[in-house]
């Protein structure tokens, strides 16, 4: 079983920064992949950026050029660095691991630009 646990959501104005942290635990010998994805109120949950290794990442084009997603292997965590952050970024922000092909979610942590 693995567990995801996402810190670093908040309140900002547009314009600002944040960055997202998802740290997995449990027991499992290796992560394929980490993702974050995203839900609006209103809309379906997205693909924000994903991450198999630090040369193979891929993100929505709503964010490329703002956002960076990052991992550290060693602490089981991945990174979401957010900036220019705008209105429309607002969401829920929801960590995604896949271990043994099998899809991990974390809690999703509250994300919201103010304008």
């Amino acid at each position: 079983q693995v567990q995801l646990v996402e810190s670093g959501g908040g309140l900002v104005q547009a314009g600002g920064s944040l960055r997202l942290s998802c740290e997995a635990s449990g027991t499992f010998f290796s992560i394929n992949a980490m993702a974050w994805y995203r839900q609006a109120p209103g809309k379906q949950r997205e693909l924000v950026a994903i991450i198999i290794s630090s040369t193979n990442t891929n993100y929505a084009d709503s964010v490329k050029g703002r956002f960076t997603i990052s991992r550290d292997n060693a602490k089981n965590t991945a990174y979401l660095q957010m900036n220019s952050l705008k209105p429309e970024d607002t969401a829920v922000y929801y960590c995604n691991a896949v271990v043994s092909y099998k899809n991990y979610w974390g809690q999703g942590t509250q994300v919201t630009v103010s304008s």
